[in-house]
């Protein structure tokens, strides 16, 4: 039997989409011997200029640059137009598009290449943005739903609400991110680290989604506390407060050691797809605070593996309730064994790879 081509077209290889690509080759590199991955991605991105890409992703991948623009512009035909090519001569039997202008793009493209299944996972939707008008917003929402309706796909959801969305367009089905569990376990046994000042962190860019002022504000309400950023980003002015320490852009490794020292892990986000960095928080059984909204509220059981808030007078009582260190070891215990039930890497890609054979199978008899 020959190889499986798959394609994934990346807007852009950054943030938690990069941890995903990276743990998607891992995975997809042990079975060599069933499919041949490529990527397609825009490394415009300032997270990949400060990664060495290719040893960083599976030895078995392919990878090719792909100028994507994350806004809509003219540009965007040289992209359809350089994507075809790609697709001409690679030959792909899947294509798997990641967010939301990759997603536009590709399917326009798979009217042109016909012979690849073609799959779509928004991590994210565009709409959902808080950073764009409410017009924008309604564009958006109508791109997903005609480009679903007329470019045809199957939408492969990152977690449950995105899969609840998914199925207003058209065909979707659920494969959540994940986390490699035992990989973390062995590598970053778990410690335990008594700080003198309580520390919250937050792993992520700087930017607009995650909401760097709300997280300037909480650490000001709370001075006694200390606050570490694990990341950088273009918004990094909007981070005042004396008591919050920004580490700079960090390895796996270095975020993982300092991960490991936070008490609580703060996701303040103000829109996601499913995010990982949390997921990676619970495997080292941390106690989360999240902002109620789609894809944080699909990983914290509220009350049980942490809280989940609205407003500053809601983190302040949920904070009060964490100061208490066994109710913060008895949540991270719990959010442990939930991400071990619903997050677990090698489960979910092992649905995907099914997903993957069943649909080469399928569109064999076809033609």
């Amino acid at each position: 039997m020959d190889k499986i081509k798959v394609l994934h077209v990346v807007e852009a290889l950054g943030g938690g989409i990069y941890t995903y690509i990276k743990d998607l080759t891992i995975f997809f590199g042990k079975q060599s011997n069933l499919f041949d991955t490529t990527i397609a991605y825009c490394g415009k991105r300032r997270e990949v200029a400060n990664i060495d890409i290719k040893k960083e992703l599976s030895n078995g991948v392919s990878l090719i640059e792909l100028d994507i623009n994350k806004e809509i512009s003219l540009k965007d035909f040289k992209s359809i137009y350089e994507l075809l090519n790609i697709c001409k001569s690679l030959k792909p039997d899947i294509i798997h598009l990641h967010s939301s202008k990759a997603g536009v793009i590709g399917r326009f493209v798979s009217l042109f290449y016909k012979k690849a299944v073609v799959f779509y996972t928004p991590h994210a939707y565009s709409f959902l943005r808080k950073d764009i008008s409410y017009l924008k917003k309604e564009f958006f929402y109508y791109i997903e739903k005609y480009t679903s309706k007329f470019f045809g796909g199957t939408t492969i959801a990152c977690g449950d609400s995105e899969f609840e969305y998914g199925k207003k367009f058209g065909k979707t089905l659920l494969v959540r991110n994940g986390i490699n569990i035992e990989a973390i376990s062995d590598k970053f046994k778990r410690k335990i680290i008594k700080n003198n000042r309580l520390v919250i962190g937050i792993i992520g860019r700087i930017s607009h989604i995650k909401n760097p002022w709300l997280f300037n504000n909480i650490a000001k309400n709370n001075p006694d506390i200390d606050f570490l950023w694990i990341g950088d980003g273009e918004l990094r002015d909007a981070i005042t407060s004396q008591n919050i320490t920004i580490t700079g852009w960090l390895n796996r490794e270095n975020i993982f050691d300092y991960l490991n020292q936070l008490d609580i892990y703060i996701q303040t986000s103000l829109w996601e797809g499913l995010p990982i960095a949390p997921l990676e928080a619970m495997a080292f059984q941390k106690p989360i605070l999240a902002t109620n909204i789609i894809g944080n509220k699909d990983i914290v059981k509220h009350g049980e593996t942490g809280f989940l808030f609205t407003n500053e007078n809601d983190i302040q009582e949920f904070i009060n309730i964490l100061k208490d260190h066994l109710t913060r070891e008895k949540m991270g215990k719990l959010g442990l064994e939930r991400c071990m039930e619903y997050f677990d890497l090698n489960k979910n890609f092992t649905l995907l790879k099914n997903i993957y054979l069943d649909s080469v199978h399928i569109n064999t008899q076809k033609n």
